[in-house]
């Protein structure tokens, strides 16, 4: 009874668009208000408390507001600039500049749209000077901003890692591997489809050393970010949720006073941007630890687990099954939003079956980061979409070839765990 009322409520409040946030709190609410038998409401307020209550939690609105930071600041326009010098020489070079451009500023903002959106203002235009297509680059750009969530820093990895009781900086050094395979692969698949764009191909420039040396000189204090948030964590200087302190402080030093794109008066446009994002991430996490909670004590979870591994004791057959209701669940729900809710339900599936939970947040994320490409939900498409002035009919369409290659790399990631592993073994 209590399930079936919680899910027709979460559904129900979804369906006429209440914030899923709020929508968590109120599901819950009412399973505690006029189901018999459910837990008294004080839970309720417990469960916010002890949500709330997370030190490393602290470093999602400390990451965003770095990463805003670091938009305003002009750090992805360099970071095009040294992609740009560095292969733009090669045959369908400004395609491979572009999946590098957002390989870098993932490293520095950890988020997707932002990728898409910090890159594709830049690269969709200038592509589209030289031959490519609008819809190519939107695709491509659309595609390649998925890396965002994969390299570490990575606001997903960080809700997963605090929901699944999981280190976070095993969880950034487990993504590092999946994300550069991703980022070949698209690489690939583009220069495939680029195979007979004769002005495409040929709009290439001369490689010039002064020109490396310069545009590096230029992103310098962009491409030490990484190194600096990595390393600090890494070497024990300091944890994530410091690191996320560290972020911010550099990236307003570096765009006030080094690149000077940032003017004091632009601060409390960029920190409301940020208050913004952070407090609608912070309530989905609250109030999902409520929600979470109640479906533990009324054993959803594991009811859950149950009727999956009742289907086939074949481990392989119910990791299949596991990818394709996320992959699902990413078509429709925000990213954070899904980890919050079917962490707690899937994890101990995977576990019984022997999967390392840091494998899992692999899995995981990388199924809800193939969601930012496709439709309905698909903000990725719809930031692209806005960039690059196609429709969102026109770039699904043109984003096939580059899913296919997500879905072959999805099923690498989930049945060869030794990828995401092989880094966090190190540390």
């Amino acid at each position: 009874m209590i399930a079936a009322v919680l899910f027709l409520s979460l559904v129900l409040l979804l369906f006429i668009s209440v914030p899923i946030g709020i929508c968590l709190g109120l599901a819950t609410m009412t399973v505690m208000l006029f189901v018999e038998g459910a837990p008294p409401l004080v839970l309720l307020a417990r469960s916010v408390v002890t949500g709330a209550d997370s030190f490393p939690l602290i470093a999602v609105p400390l990451f965003v507001l770095a990463g805003d930071l670091m938009q305003s600041g002009g750090m992805s326009r360099r970071l095009v600039a040294f992609a740009n010098a560095l292969i733009g020489h090669i045959r369908a070079g400004l395609a491979y500049v572009n999946v590098l451009a957002c390989l870098f500023f993932a490293a520095i903002s950890g988020s997707s749209p932002a990728t898409v959106a910090a890159i594709g203002s830049n690269m969709i235009p200038e592509m589209e000077k030289v031959g490519y297509s609008r819809r190519f680059s939107g695709a491509l750009t659309a595609s390649s901003g998925m890396i965002g969530v994969m390299i570490p820093p990575s606001i997903p990895f960080i809700i997963y890692g605090v929901t699944a009781e999981v280190s976070i900086g095993k969880l950034f050094l487990a993504g590092v591997v999946p994300g550069l395979l991703f980022a070949l692969m698209f690489m690939f698949v583009a220069r495939l489809l680029l195979r007979k764009e004769t002005a495409a191909l040929g709009s290439t420039k001369t490689f010039s050393s002064a020109s490396v040396a310069s545009t590096f000189h230029s992103s310098f204090w962009a491409l030490l970010v990484p190194l600096i948030i990595l390393g600090g964590i890494y070497s024990g200087i300091f944890t994530p949720t410091e690191a996320g302190a560290v972020a911010v402080v550099y990236a307003a030093i570096v765009g006030l006073f080094v690149y000077k794109d940032i003017r004091l008066s632009d601060l409390p446009g960029i920190l409301a941007q940020s208050a913004l994002t952070s407090g609608t991430i912070l309530i989905l996490v609250i109030m999902a630890a409520a929600f979470g909670r109640l479906a533990t004590l009324a054993q959803i979870p594991a009811q859950l687990a149950a009727g999956i591994t009742g289907l086939s004791d074949n481990p392989i057959l119910i990791l299949l099954l596991i990818n394709l209701l996320l992959l699902v669940i990413g078509m429709f729900m925000e990213t954070i939003s899904s980890i919050i809710i079917m962490t707690p339900i899937l994890l101990p599936v995977a576990v019984a079956i022997g999967v390392d939970p840091l494998v899992f947040g692999v899995i995981l994320t990388v199924n809800l980061a193939i969601g930012f490409c496709t439709p309905p939900l698909g903000v990725n498409l719809f930031v692209a979409s806005g960039i690059s002035g196609i429709s969102i009919e026109r770039l699904s369409a043109a984003i096939l070839p580059f899913f296919a290659g997500m879905l072959a790399l999805l099923m690498l990631v989930t049945y060869v765990p030794a990828l995401s592993l092989a880094l966090p073994s190190l540390w």
